[in-house]
């Protein structure tokens, strides 16, 4: 997509009207480096080019954060008769705790199992991967609803971000929507007929333009070792929020009647 097919009416820049002293530097930092773009969306899409490219997936799809594009992939799985709300999803019994719960808002029974992991587990019966704590060149595995994390801790410390790979352009013109409050930039929003139910999911430009800044130079380094696996984490299989009795209803009554 270039910045003639976006709709015109659609003005995203200046970003705000703060004073020069308090705008963060990335945008600035890019154009010193020899980026340059008509439109400051194309700064988000040239960050998606060069992760899909150094990952290895056909598509790379920004997001704010991991878990929301864990329950992007689930919603497509969703949509795609894959799995069913009802159905029981299973876990490593020792993750983060965000994406079983994640999967149980949306309606999804919780099963854990005592594996070991590294870098990334599976969703199971999903082709959604929990690719959080790894970053490495060509990590992307083939079919698949890959999630990746930005997170300050980790290897792209953005501060909060995510990406989603894969090979399904079906997948990512849906999610590219699905992120952006159901979307199509390339339309006038007084003339949109929505089509597509979307939250608000989007990375920022500026978010972006640092992504790019740091995947510059994390491209010179070879990274072999996930930050992290499933040592790093509590159990979660003893937890009264994943049993099966527990509802989001009942969760909210509760709240209610304190």
């Amino acid at each position: 997509m270039s910045s003639k097919e976006l709709e015109t009416n659609y003005n995203p820049w200046p970003l705000g009207h703060l004073p020069e002293e308090w705008q963060r530097s990335e945008l600035s930092e890019l154009q010193k480096r020899g980026y340059t773009w008509d439109d400051p969306r194309e700064i988000i899409w040239m960050f998606e080019k060069k992760m899909a490219d150094y990952t290895g997936a056909p598509y790379a799809l920004a997001i704010d954060n991991c878990t929301d594009g864990i329950m992007l992939g689930l919603q497509w799985s969703l949509i795609n008769g894959k799995i069913k709300q009802g159905d029981v999803l299973t876990f490593p019994s020792r993750c983060y705790v965000s994406p079983p719960m994640v999967a149980k808002v949306n309606g999804f029974k919780i099963r854990f199992e005592d594996i070991s992991w590294s870098g990334v587990y599976r969703i199971k019966p999903t082709n959604v991967w929990d690719s959080a704590v790894r970053f490495q060149r060509g990590m992307y595995i083939e079919d698949s609803i890959q999630v990746m994390s930005f997170q300050i801790k980790k290897r792209l410390p953005i501060g909060k971000g995510g990406m989603i790979l894969t090979d399904s352009k079906e997948m990512y013109d849906w999610a590219r929507m699905a992120s952006f409050e159901g979307r199509d930039l390339n339309k006038d929003q007084w003339d949109e007929q929505y089509e597509v139910m979307g939250w608000n999911m989007y990375m920022t430009l500026d978010d972006a333009a640092r992504g790019l800044l740091i995947l510059e130079d994390l491209e010179k380094e070879n990274w072999y070792e996930d930050s992290q696996d499933h040592t790093s984490y509590a159990p979660l299989d003893d937890q009264p929020i994943f049993k099966d009795d527990w509802s989001y209803d009942s969760y909210l009554n509760k709240l209610k009647n304190r």
